[in-house]
């Protein structure tokens, strides 16, 4: 499905609010990987730079593959996406119209039904 162009501006906001929630939340876990080292204190510290490191590197692809250069014919599957994730809720899609609204939740079930 396509969206108009008012679903379009309404998707790209979205898509605005989730990478905020998702780099809160990856933020969160970068966090957690330093307050572990830092109560651990170990003496070789290779091991927790490989972990954020890592974490960092996985995280940047992800938010790359998602968000960056996103085309207009992308954005109803990057919705369904980022549903799936939670990302986002069921909540968040009330600026859509009626028609992309029902569509997306049509798309969703049809794929939540095929993972059982």
């Amino acid at each position: 499905m396509s969206f108009s162009k008012e679903d379009n501006k309404v998707a790209r906001k979205l898509f605005e609010v989730a990478l905020q929630r998702e780099l809160k939340k990856e933020m969160q876990a970068f966090s957690q990987i330093l307050d572990q080292w830092k109560t651990q204190q170990p003496e070789d510290n290779k091991d927790d730079y490989y972990k954020i490191f890592t974490a960092v590197k996985d995280f940047d692809k992800h938010i790359a593959r998602r968000y960056d250069g996103l085309r207009n014919s992308w954005f109803f599957d990057t919705v369904i996406a980022m549903l799936m994730d939670k990302t986002i809720t069921t909540a968040d899609l009330e600026d859509f119209s009626e028609e992309a609204k029902s569509e997306i939740l049509r798309s969703l079930k049809i794929w939540e039904s095929n993972q059982l």
